[in-house]
């Protein structure tokens, strides 16, 4: 398993991780264990994406975070604030966008978000929750009562909810869940806009492709165990694997036996071989293996090289965590 190391607390908050998760297990009544002694730093001002399947955990650790479940066992702070001593002081760092459409439908717009940035006791700052709402294209709804939005936009007023009150770390459980294509655009733009301001981003996602374009770092959860922390470029250096294909002169029937020793495939059709190699090694061995091809009288019109992409890694972790190297 790849994991970062567990930073200390530091009480000054200049070093110390924004959330910081020990031990952290959670077992329900009926004996389903849902989250496993899990170890977990997120940084200041970064963007962490948890991937995971269906029930691998995921949102049951949002909620423990955010105060929302109580963990069976471990300790989680936020900002410095121990969530089940200082409750209200962490909640009050923590902004969360969830899955569900949970709001007060028939509220407008507008006192909706008021009341959320009110109940943590922040001052009325109108021009701060009009930035908003024009972010999330909202304004000229503001008037409106949820109960007649579409979901997208039910979505939106979700969002703006979470960041009433400015926190200092926001969750966004599945944000892409039933959305159009271009609030998708304003919300990425969004957080990338609030991570350059300092907050603290953590998402889960079904859309690995957008957890490979916006996140510093990526978790994987899979069965209530976090599998792997790692710096998205390393993860993917590391875990990745390239591919040459070469297009071949001749149509191939089977792989001939003087390649058998090679990590070669042969395409279904003949007409290409697949050769791949681990991005970690000094030595690609292409230019051994073009050598071998020539000295065999194999020729190729074409070739072209692709890498693995987050995706690929992710269904390599998930199905064989125990193959994750070190």
């Amino acid at each position: 398993m790849t994991t970062s190391s567990p930073a200390a607390f530091d009480p000054t908050g200049r070093t110390a991780p924004i959330v910081c998760v020990r031990g952290l297990g959670k077992t329900y009544a009926s004996g389903f264990q849902a989250l496993k002694n899990i170890d977990l730093d997120i940084r200041r001002g970064e963007i962490f994406a948890l991937l995971g399947p269906n029930g691998a955990g995921k949102t049951t650790l949002i909620n423990i975070i955010c105060g929302i479940v109580n963990a069976t066992e471990g300790t989680v702070r936020a900002d410095g604030h121990d969530t089940v001593r200082d409750y209200r002081a962490a909640r009050a760092a923590i902004g969360l966008v969830p899955q569900e459409l949970h709001t007060d439908a028939f509220e407008s717009v507008w006192a909706t978000i008021t009341f959320s940035r009110g109940l943590f006791g922040h001052a009325p700052d109108p021009a701060y929750l009009e930035k908003v709402l024009r972010d999330l294209s909202l304004w000229d709804r503001r008037d409106a009562k949820i109960m007649t939005l579409s979901g997208g936009m039910k979505r939106r007023v979700l969002i703006a909810k979470a960041l009433a009150h400015e926190p200092k770390i926001l969750f966004l459980d599945e944000p892409s869940a039933g959305v159009d294509v271009e609030l998708r655009h304003d919300m990425w733009r969004m957080v990338r806009e609030l991570r350059d301001r300092g907050t603290t981003i953590i998402l889960t996602t079904h859309y690995i492709e957008e957890a490979e374009d916006m996140a510093d770092r990526i978790g994987v959860i899979s069965q209530g165990k976090l599998i792997v922390v790692e710096d998205k470029h390393v993860l993917m250096r590391k875990l990745g694997k390239k591919q040459l294909t070469l297009t071949l002169q001749r149509t191939m029937a089977s792989l001939p036996a003087e390649l058998a020793a090679w990590p070669l495939e042969l395409a279904a059709d003949g007409q290409a071989l697949v050769y791949t190699f681990d991005t970690q090694k000094e030595e690609t061995g292409i230019a051994e293996l073009l050598r071998t091809l020539g000295a065999h009288g194999i020729d190729f019109k074409d070739l072209r090289s692709s890498e693995s992409s987050l995706e690929d890694i992710f269904v390599s972790l998930v199905h064989s965590p125990k193959e994750t190297p070190a």
